[in-house]
This record gives C-alpha cells, sequence and structure tokens, in this order.
C-alpha cells in the first residue's frame, strides 16, 4: 500500500493563482462579454459584481470550510465531517462531476490547439464562409479533433501528475501572469483599431432599461458557474490550503482576479467587433468562427500584425482552458489517490484514462456518432447541459445546507477565524449568506435555466 503524503501549497500567491486558475477559463473569455454586452454594458457588470459578493464569495468560503477542515479529496472530506448521514454524497457528486466536465470540456480545449496551430500555419485567414466551413467540417472530422482533445488531457495529466507544489503551483505561477499579459496586450491591439471607441461605450456604458428580473438571474447564473461552486475544486484546492490562509481574503481575491479578466475579455472582445461592424455571438461560434473573420478584417491592412495577434488569441484561449483542466482533474486524482491508497501518478492516470474515453464520444458526437442522442441532445450537450443544469447547482446548494446548517458552528467559526486569530464580524455575516442568501439564489439560478422563473 503506497504511502499517502498530501501536498499543500507553497505560497499566498500560489493559493490565488491556482484557485483563481480553477475559475477562469473559456467561459470567461465568450460567455462573460455577451452578457455583458446584450444586458446593459456597465449596468450589467455592477449587478454581476453584487452577485459576486452575495452568491460567489460566501459559497466559495463553505467550500473552503470543508476542504481545509477535512484535509482531504472532496468525497473523503464530506465523510469525515457527514459520518454515515446521506450528506456524504455531496463530495461523491462533486468528484463525478468534475470527470465529466473535463471529459466534454477537453473536446472545446482541444479546438483552441488546433485553431492555435492552424493561427500558426496561417490557414485560418479567409472571409466568414470560409471560417464558418473550416470550423465545421474541422469539428465534424472523425480523428483530428479526437487526437486534440486527448493531447489536451494528457498534458493536463503532465501538470497534475507532479504533485500540487511541483505541478498545479508552479504551472499556476506561470500561465495566470502570461494569460494576463497576453491579454493586456490584445486589449491594446484592440483599443488601437479605428471606430474601437464604439466597443469600449457599448460595453461600459449603463444601460439601466435593460435591466430585468430576468437579467438578475442572468447574473446571479454567471457568478455562479464563473466560480466553479458546485464542482468541489474548491474544496479540493482548500484541503492544501495551510492554517495561516485566510478563506475570506482569499476568496475576495479569487473572485476579483477572476472578475478582473473576464471584464478585460470584454475589453479585448467589443471594440475589435465593433471596428469591423460585427455583433459578436455567444458560445462557441464567438471563438471559432465570428472572432477569426473579426481579425481577419480588422487587420487587413496589416497581415502581419492580424497574423500575431490570431496566434496570441488562441495561445490566451488555450492557457485559460489549461487553468481550469488541471482543477477539474485534481479533484479525482486527489480523490483516487487517497481512496484506492495508489502513487499519485497511478491516481492521475486514472482519471486522464476515464475522461479521455469521455473526451473520444463527446467529440465523435460531432461526427460519425452525430445521430446517438441522449434526449434529443448529442453526447457534447448533453454532458454540458446535465453539469450546468443539474449536477452543478444541486451540489452548492446541498455544501451551503451542510455548512450552513448542519456541520457544528464551532468548525466554521474556527475556519473562518482561523482558530480565534481573526475577527468574529465576518464570520456571522459569511454564515448568514450561506445558510439563507446563497440557497436561494442557486434555487433561483436552478429554475431560470428550466425557464420556470
Amino acid at each position: 500500500m503506497a504511502d499517502i503524503k498530501r501536498g499543500s501549497f507553497g505560497s499566498r500567491m500560489g493559493v490565488i493563482l491556482a484557485t483563481a486558475g480553477s475559475a477562469v477559463g473559456l467561459g470567461n473569455i465568450w460567455r462573460f462579454p455577451y452578457m455583458t454586452g446584450e444586458n446593459g454594458g456597465a449596468a450589467f457588470i455592477l449587478l454581476y459584481l453584487g452577485c459576486v459578493l452575495v452568491l460567489g464569495i460566501p459559497g466559495m468560503v463553505a467550500e473552503f470550510v470543508v476542504g481545509r477542515s477535512s484535509e482531504s479529496n472532496a468525497a473523503r472530506a464530506y465523510n469525515k465531517l457527514a459520518g454515515r448521514t446521506p450528506w456524504r454524497v455531496i463530495g461523491y457528486l462533486g468528484v463525478l462531476t468534475s470527470m465529466i466536465i473535463l471529459g466534454f470540456y477537453a473536446v472545446v480545449a482541444g479546438w483552441c490547439l488546433q485553431y492555435l496551430f492552424a493561427s500558426i500555419a496561417g490557414q485560418i485567414n479567409g472571409g466568414a464562409e470560409e471560417v464558418k466551413d473550416y470550423f465545421v467540417n474541422f469539428s465534424s472530422n472523425p480523428w483530428k479533433p479526437v487526437i486534440w482533445a486527448v493531447c489536451f488531457v494528457a498534458l493536463t495529466h503532465l501538470v497534475v501528475a507532479r504533485g500540487v507544489r511541483d505541478g498545479i503551483e508552479k504551472a499556476s505561477k506561470l500561465l495566470m501572469p502570461l494569460l494576463l499579459v497576453l491579454l493586456v496586450a490584445l486589449i491594446v491591439a484592440s483599443c488601437l483599431l479605428p471606430g474601437a471607441s464604439r466597443g469600449i461605450k457599448f460595453l461600459f456604458m449603463p444601460d439601466f432599461s435593460k435591466l430585468t428580473h430576468v437579467v438578475l438571474l442572468e447574473a446571479l447564473g454567471q457568478a455562479f458557474f464563473s466560480l466553479s461552486l458546485g464542482t468541489a475544486c474548491l474544496c479540493t484546492y482548500a484541503s492544501y490550503f495551510t492554517r495561516q490562509t485566510r478563506l475570506v481574503r482569499s476568496a475576495v481575491q479569487i473572485a476579483f482576479l477572476d472578475s478582473l479578466i473576464a471584464i478585460l475579455a470584454g475589453l479585448m472582445i467589443f471594440p475589435a467587433a465593433f471596428s469591423v461592424g460585427v455583433n459578436p455571438d455567444s458560445g462557441p461560434s464567438l471563438i471559432f468562427i465570428t472572432l477569426p473573420n473579426v481579425f481577419h478584417q480588422a487587420f487587413a491592412a496589416m497581415p502581419a500584425v492580424g497574423y500575431v495577434i490570431s496566434v496570441l488569441f488562441y495561445v490566451l484561449l488555450a492557457l485559460a482552458a489549461l487553468t481550469s483542466t488541471i482543477s477539474m482533474h485534481e479533484i479525482g486524482t486527489a480523490f483516487f489517490h487517497e481512496e484506492l491508497h495508489v502513487s499519485r501518478g497511478r491516481g492521475a492516470w486514472v482519471v486522464t484514462v476515464v475522461c479521455s474515453i469521455i473526451a473520444v464520444f463527446c467529440s465523435l458526437s460531432n461526427g460519425v456518432l452525430a445521430d446517438m442522442k441522449i434526449f434529443g441532445q448529442s453526447l457534447l450537450n448533453f454532458c454540458d447541459s446535465l453539469t450546468a443544469n443539474i449536477l452543478l447547482p444541486t451540489g452548492a446548494l446541498l455544501t451551503c445546507l451542510f455548512v450552513g446548517w448542519y456541520i457544528p458552528r464551532s468548525i466554521v467559526r474556527e475556519q473562518i477565524t482561523n482558530w480565534g486569530t481573526l475577527g468574529a464580524r465576518a464570520y456571522h455575516v459569511i454564515l448568514f449568506f450561506v445558510r439563507i442568501v446563497c440557497p436561494l439564489c442557486i434555487v433561483a439560478v436552478f429554475l431560470h435555466q428550466f425557464r420556470v422563473i
């Protein structure tokens, strides 16, 4: 039986960058900018930041409490605190959810790698129809997307298998600053284009007339999904926190960094889009069809600059995807490493193999397995819908109820106050939000996704 020795983050910066990296992903690049532009610009941003305060930060702290107090993988963490009660299922649900997400997320991440290499080779420089045809032909290809998806899982494996400090933390300290530098460079290029000011105005000029209860629910949903609530990632990473890590302050810093990157992504996309008169779409079409066409048109007079911008953009996407897949992989790796009593490397291989199989079938569901439907959806879309609409809200809701109402308050208090070394004011505020406000918000997000409200 292998000796199980748990790792830990080596610095406060490592905690912030690694955990923020788990939240920063492709959704920051395409979903947040689009929702901001369609729902009132700066007015939506203000609403979103309010939702981060009332739902995101308390929800993060709740998972932090479970993870650090147990110092175990997600499943064992809930087992320790729940005993033989049904609450223990929350941890297993988180592990399952993370592996499904990693499986289908790797497909989209693999598309990013293909587009990166295609950009380097100068293959994505046509008009709108040419770019659209390129995406359709590639995504339905019987083998190329499969290879790229498996490669992305393998790339993630290389980082996670090295451990918490030598793998995850070192990678985060490299990837997150690089991601920010690339983002700023692309923002500068975008904002210097003719007519870019219209995009900036569109993004940041408040239009309070668009604010409705539906927009509020959209902002709640964006705050929920952007911060990775319900995935067990925050719980797993918190199990590597030291006793000196301040949970509330860390949650605030992580939420700030995640929100900053999302807003900066909008500042990168909208000026360029408005410069050429293109209204950004939502979802994969934005980054694989619309934006390549935007770059082609915006920098038509400077093809060399357009080439560099296109390459840097897909490097940015690949980095954003990798910071997320690392966290998803770590949830399962920690689980198999500790529960099967095998080496960390073998635990990582279990996750890599299982998620690669999921990725293969999800990828093929766009091509040779397109006729195979689950509730009328392709396997890729079904996995996305299952996790986003059901598993994530369920996990987050149960966690808030578990921390707020079941586990002893003494545990919550000692974690938030760092065993009495910090003031108790934050404890009382966080506990109120976790017990009352967060569950109501999550139920609202859940019902809104099914168009009940």
